[in-house]
Formats: C-alpha cells, sequence, structure tokens
C-alpha cells in the first residue's frame, strides 16, 4: 500500500466529537496497510471567529499580524488530532505549515506555494508515525514570515503536499458525499458525481462551486494527483476528479454530456462608463486593476457610439475587492479618459459546464430557453469550449440554477443530496 494524504475541513473538526470520528478514520487507513498524511484545517468558524476579533482590535489589521493570528487556528485542530490518534494507539506527530516545509511567495493573506519541501513529513511517516499537517498556510520563502494562503488554502496545501510526497491519492473530506451536479443547498434533487476530469471540474470551481478551489484542482492537473472527495461523516464512495476515468466495479465510468451547474453570488460588476474607443484604452484599464493585484472574471465591451466615439466597458471581480477596484481607476481617471464607474454588487452567476457541449450545438439554445422561462434576465455572457456562464440579478440565482438543472435533465429520481454539515467546507 503507498502514502495517502487526507485533508479534513473545519465541519469535519467542528467539535471533540468530530475530531475522535476523524482519528478513527484516519487510523483505519493506516491499519490497511497505508502511510497516511493528514491536512486539516481550522475548528468550525475559527478562522471567521479570529478574523472579527481582529477587526474589533484594529479596522485594518496589519497583513503579517493578521496571518500570524490566523495560522493559531490549525495549529489547534493539528494538536488535538494528534492526541486524539494517539489515544487510539498510534503514533503521531504534528506540523505547522512551515515545519512541513510549504514554501510561498510574500504576500501576506492569499499566498501561493512556490515550492514544498517535506523531508520532515517523509521521515515521520517512514518512522511509522502518522504525519498531521495544519492546512492553509506556509513560510514565505523571502522574508521568512508565516503566511497564509488565503480561502480554500488548506485544499491546496494537501493537494501540494500530495505531488511533493509522490501520493496515490489526494482525498478531500468535507460535509457532502461528493461533487454534485449542483449544490446540494440549492438543488435538492442534485445528483452525486461518480468521476469527473480536471478540466470539467476547473470550470466548476472557477463558476463558484464550492466543493474544490480552484488552485486545487489547477494543481492537481499539473502534477496529476488523483483527488478523492468525498465525505468524513459517511463511508460512501464520493467522486474522483483525475485525468483518466475511474472505474466502478466492472462498469467503466464516462464522461457526461453536461458535469453540472455552478453558481456564485460573491462577486460584483464594476462598468466603466464613456471610455474613448480607440487602442489602448481596454489596455490602461486592466493594468490598472493588474496592478492592484485583483483578479477579474467576466469581461464585456460594449458597441461603440458613432455619435460619441465612446463605449462602456463591464467587468466582474471578487465583492472583497470592489472597494480597491474603484479607488485604483478613480486614481487614474485622468490618464485612463473615462466618464465615470458604476458598481453594483447585487448580482450572481449562472455556469453550465461539461465537454460534450463542444459536440453538441443545441446545448446554448436549451441554455438560453431554460433562463427564459423561468423568467430571469441576462446582463452578461461569458463562454468557453466547455463552459456558458451569464450574470444576473442575485435574487434570480436560486431559480435560475433549478431550472436550467431540471432542463438538462441532472435531477435526480431518489434519495435528495445529503448535506452533513453546514458550510461544504
Amino acid at each position: 500500500m503507498g502514502l495517502v494524504v487526507q485533508k479534513y475541513g473545519g465541519s469535519s473538526v467542528a467539535d471533540a466529537e468530530g475530531i475522535k470520528r476523524v482519528a478513527k478514520r484516519i487510523v483505519e487507513a493506516k491499519r490497511n496497510g497505508h502511510q497516511v498524511v493528514a491536512v486539516v484545517s481550522a475548528m468550525g468558524d475559527t478562522t471567521d471567529e479570529l478574523i472579527d476579533l481582529a477587526e474589533q482590535v484594529s479596522p485594518i489589521p496589519a497583513g503579517r499580524e493578521l496571518d500570524m493570528l490566523l495560522t493559531a487556528g490549525e495549529r489547534i485542530s493539528m494538536a488535538l488530532l494528534a492526541m486524539a490518534i494517539k489515544n487510539l494507539g498510534h503514533n503521531a506527530q504534528s506540523f505547522t505549515g512551515s515545519q512541513a516545509g510549504v514554501i510561498t511567495d510574500s504576500v501576506h493573506n492569499k499566498a501561493r506555494i512556490i515550492d514544498v519541501t517535506p523531508g520532515r513529513i517523509k521521515a515521520s511517516v517512514d518512522e511509522g508515525n502518522i504525519a498531521i499537517v495544519a492546512g492553509f498556510q506556509g513560510v514565505s520563502q523571502d522574508t521568512k514570515d508565516i503566511t497564509t494562503l488565503g480561502r480554500g488554502g488548506s485544499d491546496t496545501t494537501a493537494v501540494a503536499l500530495a505531488a511533493a510526497l509522490d501520493a496515490e491519492v489526494c482525498e478531500i473530506y468535507t460535509d457532502v458525499d461528493g461533487v454534485f451536479t449542483a449544490d446540494p443547498r440549492v438543488v435538492t434533487k442534485a445528483q452525486k458525481i461518480d468521476w469527473i476530469s480536471f478540466e470539467d471540474m476547473l470550470e466548476l470551481a472557477a463558476s463558484g462551486s464550492k466543493v474544490l478551489l480552484h488552485r486545487c484542482v489547477e494543481y492537481a492537473r499539473r502534477y496529476n494527483i488523483p483527488i478523492h472527495v468525498r465525505s468524513s461523516f459517511s463511508g460512501l464512495r464520493g467522486t474522483w476528479v483525475s485525468s483518466e476515468p475511474t472505474k466502478q466495479g466492472d462498469k467503466q465510468v464516462e464522461q457526461a454530456l453536461i458535469s453540472g451547474v455552478a453558481h456564485d453570488t460573491s462577486e460584483a460588476k464594476v462598468t466603466v462608463v464613456g471610455v474613448p474607443d480607440k487602442p489602448g484604452e481596454a489596455a490602461s484599464i486592466f493594468r490598472t486593476i493588474a496592478d492592484a493585484e485583483i483578479n477579474i472574471d467576466m469581461v464585456v465591451q460594449n458597441v461603440s457610439a458613432a455619435s460619441t466615439g465612446l463605449t462602456d466597458i463591464s467587468f466582474t471581480l471578487p465583492k472583497t475587492e470592489g472597494r480597491k477596484a474603484i479607488d485604483a481607476l478613480e486614481k487614474n481617471k485622468g490618464t485612463i479618459g473615462f466618464d465615470s464607474l458604476r458598481y453594483d454588487d447585487q448580482i450572481g452567476k449562472i455556469s453550465l459546464v461539461g465537454a460534450g457541449m463542444k459536440t453538441n450545438p443545441g446545448v446554448t439554445a436549451d441554455f438560453f430557453t431554460a433562463l427564459s422561462d423561468a423568467g430571469v434576465n441576462i446582463e452578461l455572457i461569458s463562454t468557453s469550449e466547455i463552459r456558458i456562464s451569464v450574470v444576473t440579478r442575485k435574487d434570480d440565482v436560486p431559480g435560475a440554477v433549478r431550472a436550467v438543472h431540471s432542463a438538462f435533465g441532472l435531477d435526480s429520481d431518489s434519495d435528495e443530496a445529503v448535506v452533513y454539515g453546514g458550510t461544504g467546507r
């Protein structure tokens, strides 16, 4: 048996009973002959509570000190889990991200992993120990300061360690039984997907599916690390994410026409009004946004008005970056030459994802017909070979997701999807 990396989210280790349940699952894998490395998130809502506490002390906490504070959550989880495993008669050692060799850039609160040097982890498991690693954190290559990886950072930690340790699989344990055709909290008849390709999962993750984060899937695809998404609250087989289809019993799992419907209500829309329609203007706008270290999603430019020679450019971005984007653009208003800015944070994005749509021309028509029948008005449209995304009003999102899910025959005829925890992380 080879080495497996298991990641447990905050809902899985939310309390003492959860930690003991996770310890039993890890020990079971060890008894089955595997070497085990477990990556843990902070307990329950600990990270959010620490952020709230920091903001009570300081309206704008310093990035370095906020990272130092937030990493305490995972350190609590890893130590308690190691204690629980030892209580079951197995040796366990806990490691912070820096002790595990997770090396990052110097950006606080959303650092990116540069390298993983897991010498201490490998030595520990070779000695027969179970290694418990604090997710979500690392150490800056340049400053040697503690850093955090942003939301979903524990998933990325787990996949990065799996790649560095040449693991057989990276198991992501959460509070649902796998990846579903839609968020089971919105679509109760969503179906669990047995296998999904890295490409489709990347599109779903980028479109708002929260069960796996985009960076985690991107890392897994780069190093070809199979991911098994499953629940820590049940023993059911979950969803395999890999480059090649897996087998379920004697049945080959095939690529579906449509993998699923994702939605995202965490974005806002910025419209730059009255932009001169000439070469270089769009470049100036998006260079300003890039210099502010803001990631954007969808971009639409209107047709130029013949009488004025001006156009409008709209783009979406995370709500948390909205104020920064507006401030950066206003600061460069004279250089860019636009008239005004509009900001709208009451939007939502609905995305249909599936590799099969490349060879099925009716998919686009069916998608827009379903939205029309549901009375949903479309504000922006973006497409790729395997994805169609639209922006609409935030209040219309739940109904739109259910309508599209039903229109493409994705509703389950059997039991409703089970959500064991409350957050999906």
